[in-house]
């Protein structure tokens, strides 16, 4: 899988692809609940967002001083109202205003685990009679109908590889956390309580490697595929 364009100092855009694949078990277990809340009052979610010092599924690695930096950087944006992020990833490190479907409203850290409290930006039509005019509206519509959706992180940056793994340089600057099908970072999915989290995250480790180790087969089987 490709990383994006090159920029000219040698950086290039980091987009955490998606995983490619979702277990219909893990499908149930995180999201669900969702799609009996009420989607007239604001649609907020709680997030798995990133992990530092943890492989990836695209072999990379956030050193936890770059992750920490950035997040911290990233808190000044969320005060101001900027923390806007898409539908899907882009081709490009620039935040599409046609595309924005959600915003972070805070983070906060879980030892090497950063948690976030997300937005969707639903529309009046969708609030009163269920009309898609937005983004932020058809990631509602997914939810409602038991999609599972997961958060992927988007930046810019160098990677030096190191016995295998890609880690990712002191050059990193994040951009966005936008909404995907399947996320690279493992267990970064959107979830309706931080309950749901800590059951996921923690209570049941077995079952997550289960989920992981069939995500790895099947991008293992996609690389060789797009290779040939």
């Amino acid at each position: 899988m490709k990383d994006g364009m090159k920029y000219k100092d040698d950086r290039q855009l980091l987009i955490e692809y998606d995983a490619g694949h979702i277990s219909p078990d893990e499908n149930k277990k995180i999201i669900s609940e969702i799609k009996d809340m009420d989607f007239q009052q604001d649609f907020i979610l709680y997030a798995v967002l990133q992990k530092f010092g943890v492989p990836n599924k695209n072999g990379r690695i956030y050193p936890e001083s770059v992750l920490k930096r950035e997040i911290e950087k990233y808190q000044l944006i969320i005060k101001n109202g900027g923390a806007l992020n898409e539908l899907n990833h882009p081709t490009s490190s620039l935040i599409d205003l046609d595309r924005i479907s959600h915003s972070i409203l805070d983070t906060w850290w879980e030892g090497n685990v950063l948690l976030g409290r997300v937005k969707l930006f639903t529309s009046p039509g969708w609030k009163k009679s269920g009309i898609i005019s937005c983004k932020g509206d058809q990631a509602a519509m997914l939810l409602m109908n038991g999609a599972t959706l997961g958060i992927s992180s988007r930046g810019i940056g160098s990677l030096k590889n190191e016995k295998g793994l890609n880690i990712v340089q002191d050059d990193f600057e994040l951009v966005s956390f936008d909404l995907v099908s399947s996320p690279s970072t493992p267990g970064a999915y959107v979830f309706r309580d931080l309950d749901d989290i800590v059951k996921f995250e923690i209570n049941d480790p077995q079952e997550n490697t289960v989920v992981e180790d069939r995500i790895k087969n099947l991008m293992f089987k996609m690389d060789n595929f797009l290779s040939k």
